[in-house]
């Protein structure tokens, strides 16, 4: 009796133990699978057929020597045609020449919004306003009507421009950075130096104008985040890039204010400001755009090699969960909640970003 129930005994754990794989087994296999990226085409228009619309949601486009104003859902409300150059923004456009010396600005629906009597290259960010001046070494900004703000002369060339909410960044071509407040007085300037040619080849500024990143410098070119640090900026973050570029790079910060974007020779770096890592993404051609979906969940990156584009999605700021490639003469990218807006030629398409 006894051996029966030591061969009982070891045989109902046996089957507790089965019993208890196979709920775990269960369990898990009902847990839901990863999701995949969705993009779904939902609309593509033309832009020579100005169809109006309100101007309230319009999201600003501009192909070859066309630009204007379109809705979510495909119509275009505005649209000018240019000879030279031309800025638009959310808020503003303008036309110009290459010896203007004033510029008429408007807003999307048309309507004249003011006149910047000075002569230069109007840029419009958002609802900020700037002039680059005659010689491309300095640049002022101006207010909703067109009045000078404020102005910044420097004797070397601008080389590199961003703004945010927080104010202004400016690098030149003798590798200085310079920040500004909002009210224009100068927050940071320094030389980020460490290569064996200083120059500035792309700036970028947080939306609380606190923090500051460029690309600088040739043979050991360097990524650099500065932060003001009493009366001086102190480095809070560098790396040495492995390709020097010799293109102007794009530097743009995330809307939280902890990751910041930039292209290099090669590809996307982005440094998580929080952990102080960097990662690289290896992408084919030129980084020419970068766009947030409003979570922040999603970046949208356009890069340029020749006549391909291809837009790249990355998520948790490091991974690819989706690409695509087409070839054009000149696009863009636009996000708007869960939708992507992509300019090529002179179509307009609307994709629904989703995940199934």
């Amino acid at each position: 009796m006894k051996k029966y129930d030591i061969f009982n005994k070891a045989m109902r754990k046996r089957i507790l133990g089965v019993a208890a794989f196979c709920f775990l087994y269960i369990v898990l296999a009902l847990r839901p699978l990863s999701t995949e990226l969705h993009l779904t085409p939902e609309w593509t228009e033309g832009i020579t057929k100005v169809q109006g619309g309100e101007a309230k949601d319009a999201i600003p486009f501009k192909l070859g020597q066309s630009m204007g104003f379109f809705t979510p859902e495909g119509k275009i409300i505005n649209l000018v045609t240019y000879p030279f150059k031309a800025s638009i923004s959310d808020s503003y456009y303008a036309s110009y020449s290459a010896n203007n010396t004033s510029a008429d600005f408007f807003l999307p629906s048309g309507e004249k919004a003011g006149t910047i009597k000075e002569a230069g290259f109007p840029f419009f960010d958002e609802d900020r306003i700037y002039v680059f001046l005659p010689g491309g070494s300095s640049f002022a900004q101006y207010s909703n009507s067109g009045a000078r703000q404020w102005l910044y002369e420097s004797y070397c060339p601008v080389t590199a421009f961003s703004s945010s909410e927080g104010g202004t960044v400016a690098g030149f071509a003798d590798g200085t950075l310079v920040s500004f407040t909002k009210d224009g007085s100068v927050d940071q300037k320094f030389q980020p130096g460490g290569s064996n040619f200083s120059i500035i080849l792309g700036a970028g500024i947080s939306k609380s104008g606190n923090t500051i990143a460029c690309v600088c410098g040739q043979k050991q070119q360097r990524f650099v985040v500065a932060q003001k640090n009493g009366e001086h900026s102190k480095i809070i973050f560098h790396e040495y890039l492995e390709n020097d570029s010799v293109k102007q790079e794009l530097v743009k910060f995330n809307s939280k204010d902890n990751i910041v974007y930039y292209g290099y020779e090669g590809g996307l770096g982005v440094v998580d400001l929080e952990k102080m890592q960097s990662y690289k993404l290896p992408l084919s051609g030129h980084v020419v755009q970068i766009q947030e979906n409003e979570e922040g969940s999603l970046a949208f990156i356009l890069s340029r090699y020749g006549k391909k584009y291809t837009i790249t999605v990355i998520e948790k700021f490091n991974q690819s969960v989706a690409s695509f490639s087409y070839n054009a003469n000149y696009s863009f990218i636009q996000v708007r909640g869960n939708s992507l807006f992509v300019g090529r030629n002179d179509k307009i398409s609307k994709l629904s970003v989703s995940r199934k």
